[in-house]
């Protein structure tokens, strides 16, 4: 930001200094200089701590900020050494297939059941999102939203937004696709018939393991970028979600699973278009998409979702009884009496093709976590009626919630116009040379939370005022 009322010579400079040395400073000009004397310092104290590291960073803090710093890099290394390795050793293929191809299929059914090798796909998407993420944002969305006048903070959230709803309305039209094809469309009851099913289709292995690594590296992206106030909670819901994903894909419940991930997707598209076009200023637009957004969260997330948890009560004692299977679809055997330890609970983790039980621990370890989600999800839709009451009350849909986790180290951008006003009541001072590091080079709009940057605007909105709308209500995926 240029400095008005600064001298912009060292002539001038030194005719200012010679008129101040001999006019003799009155009582109101050292006031005004020691005013200005203590912000500079406090300015001064708050960019120092913001570029030296906590007292709880460690090895891991400054890897996670590496980490945040080359996730292009990282990724498209790691893809290039998975590919050439794949194409230049032959003997090798049997191993790097395992990251791009489904495993364990049944060639006489054509469909796939589960096991550990699933595990390198996982982990190949969680590359593949973790680059495609980054790259989207800063080369195609990020130039998007400087067409569109946003610049600094209000960018980096666009992108955020954007890459949401390309990635939630992918995942959202592809499961509603699979639901609507299927048994329990409209009955939810028939996502329990037929247990336990060993095998999926092709289709529905890629989504429910591209869900789980999509949802593994949220957990990732949470912890590396800029920490928000909501920053537990959003990692206790991550967390939730993937134990639920691992557990359900474990004991073959894939068929509800399938349907709790189209309630989350469905509303996550709704929050991402509000939030986006509240960016882009269509404050009418935004207001009407974040009612839809109200009305679309309540019926799925809080009634629809209520209806699977109590379905676990009514419905899976008619159609699973309690018991144990083992083999193959083509040749199961059971039910068995169960055995009397807890070990059995961990055996379809240990042997996918093994012992499967029912019982009703498993139901209320399904059930327990199902509930917590709910209560995550109850905590934020009371944030979403206060949003709602502003919008009613005239205000509009925003947020008054920090960005970040500390917001005294939020620095106020203040206007050309206020500086110059400021700068004319103060005393000239001689200009100071200030070597700076390259630690102070900011290369990037995109915020790590080891690293501290002062506070940017929106359109020229001062981010000291109320915030922008939405911030991190509910599921939002940093993606």
């Amino acid at each position: 930001m240029a400095l008005e009322g600064i001298p912009n010579s060292f002539h001038q400079l030194a005719e200012a200094s010679v008129d101040e040395a001999t006019s003799g400073p009155n009582e109101n000009s050292k006031h005004i200089s020691k005013e200005y004397d203590i912000e500079q310092s406090e300015i001064t104290a708050r960019r120092r701590n913001a570029t030296q590291p906590k007292d709880d960073d460690s090895l891991s803090a400054a890897f996670c900020a590496w980490l945040f710093d080359h996730q292009i890099g990282i990724s498209v290394n790691l893809l290039l050494l998975l590919f050439l390795t794949h194409v230049s050793f032959p003997r090798a293929g049997i191993h790097t297939r395992k990251f791009f191809e489904l495993s364990y299929q049944n060639l006489q059914t054509g469909d796939y059941g589960i096991g550990w090798d699933d595990a390198f796909l996982v982990t190949f998407w969680i590359v593949l999102l973790t680059g495609s993420r980054v790259v989207v944002m800063d080369y195609i969305l990020s130039p998007l939203a400087q067409l569109r006048g946003l610049k600094g903070k209000g960018k980096v959230r666009f992108a955020e937004q954007a890459w949401l709803i390309i990635y939630a309305g992918t995942s959202s039209a592809v499961g509603t696709y699979m639901m609507y094809n299927s048994e329990y469309w409209m009955n939810i009851s028939m996502v329990w018939a037929n247990w336990p099913n060993r095998e999926m289709t092709a289709l529905f292995k890629w989504y429910y393991l591209i869900q789980f690594a999509f949802w593994i590296q949220q957990i990732i992206v949470v912890n590396i970028e800029e920490r928000r106030k909501d920053h537990w909670q959003m990692f206790s819901h991550h967390i939730i979600t993937c134990l639920l994903m691992f557990c359900s894909y474990g004991y073959h419940h894939y068929k509800v699973g399938n349907a709790i991930l189209v309630i989350m997707d469905s509303c996550d598209l709704a929050l991402s278009t509000a939030k986006v076009l509240k960016y882009m200023r269509y404050r009418t637009a935004c207001d009407i998409a974040f009612g839809v957004f109200m009305v679309q969260w309540f019926a799925l997330r809080h009634c629809a979702y209520l209806v699977i948890c109590w379905s676990i009560v009514v419905d899976v004692p008619k159609f699973i009884p309690a018991g144990c299977y083992m083999g193959s679809n083509s040749d199961l055997k059971g039910p068995f009496p169960p055995p009397d330890s807890w070990a059995v609970l961990l055996e379809p983790f240990r042997d996918p093709a093994g012992m499967l039980c029912h019982t009703d621990s498993v139901a209320t370890i399904f059930l327990t976590m199902l509930v917590l989600l709910q209560v995550l999800l109850a905590i934020w839709f009371g944030m979403i009626i206060n949003v709602a009451y502003k919008v009613v009350s005239g205000t509009g849909a925003e947020d008054v919630r920090s960005d970040d986790e500390e917001d005294d180290e939020e620095e106020e951008e203040v206007s050309p116009a206020v500086t110059q006003k400021r700068n004319s009541s103060l005393p000239c001072k001689p200009l100071i040379e200030e070597e700076v590091g390259v630690e102070e080079l900011r290369l990037s709009d995109r915020k790590s939370r080891f690293k501290k940057h002062s506070s940017t605007t929106a359109s020229g909105v001062s981010l000291n005022d109320r915030k922008e709308l939405l911030g991190r209500i509910g599921c939002d995926k940093q993606a």
